[in-house]
């Protein structure tokens, strides 16, 4: 039976609504296919994607081996980090929510480092090579600065050069972070983890886990050794060594 010979009435309804008499034809048929329990082949989902070469471009890798020695000691370095995940706009006025959420969306800085116990963002770090020169990459730098000002999270810039100190580095990204200087705050590299007597390490009064021995680099305590969580610096348990009779 042709489309304009079922259901008359809803075709001339359709008609009366202003369409076309080949348009309700097909709502018709869609109609009768919808009663008729026949649907269309539902077409697969696509997934075109692949993954890419890197998180880092090779300078900036370069870069992140040597920022991730020079502050292993009290910072864990997270490589580019999305503005939306570091900032939130408040909701009051959900207008304003929107349009200020908005500004920030697709825009990350190169690091960030971040407490190692609580994940807590210390400092932000820009790794400025000759595209930072362009007008409309320092419009952007500009724009970036305030909002980390307005925030109250420090961002620190790096010239991109071909070697750098990891020593000078760790200074200037410890005073950016309001640490202060890097006068060798963490401890030594860890000994054989047992003491004076020959007895085996501790565990960590916090953890659990295994304790070394370490040495003071400053301080009151120089050159004394103490017991150190071998997880530092995710965790920073210490224990006194007693005195050898």
């Amino acid at each position: 039976m042709a489309a304009h010979d079922r259901l008359p009435m809803l075709r001339r309804l359709l008609q009366a609504l202003g369409l076309s008499a080949a348009a309700a034809d097909e709502v018709v048929e869609k109609v009768l296919e919808l009663l008729s329990g026949k649907e269309e082949p539902q077409r697969e989902p696509e997934y075109p994607y692949r993954l890419s070469d890197g998180l880092l471009s090779p300078a900036e890798l370069s870069f992140y081996l040597v920022l991730t020695g020079a502050v292993r000691d009290w910072a864990v370095v997270c490589p580019k980090v999305g503005l939306g995940e570091l900032f939130t706009v408040p909701r009051d006025d959900y207008a304003a929510h929107v349009t200020y959420t908005n500004k920030i969306d697709r825009k990350h800085v190169d690091f960030v480092l971040c407490d190692p116990r609580t994940m807590r963002p210390l400092v932000g770090l820009e790794l400025d090579d000759r595209s930072h020169r362009r007008r409309d990459r320092q419009e952007r730098d500009e724009f970036v600065e305030h909002v980390f000002a307005a925030a109250g999270l420090p961002l620190a810039r790096v010239p991109a050069k071909w070697a750098y100190q990891p020593a000078e580095l760790n200074r200037y990204l410890r005073e950016q972070a309001g640490l202060g200087g890097a006068e060798d705050a963490a401890p030594s590299e860890p000994s054989v983890g047992v003491d004076r007597r020959g007895r085996p390490s501790p565990a960590c009064p916090k953890c659990g886990a295994d304790m070394v021995l370490r040495t003071a680099r400053s301080g009151p305590n120089q050159g004394k050794q103490f017991w150190g969580c071998s997880s530092y610096p995710v965790c920073r348990g210490i224990l006194p060594v007693e005195p050898s009779h």
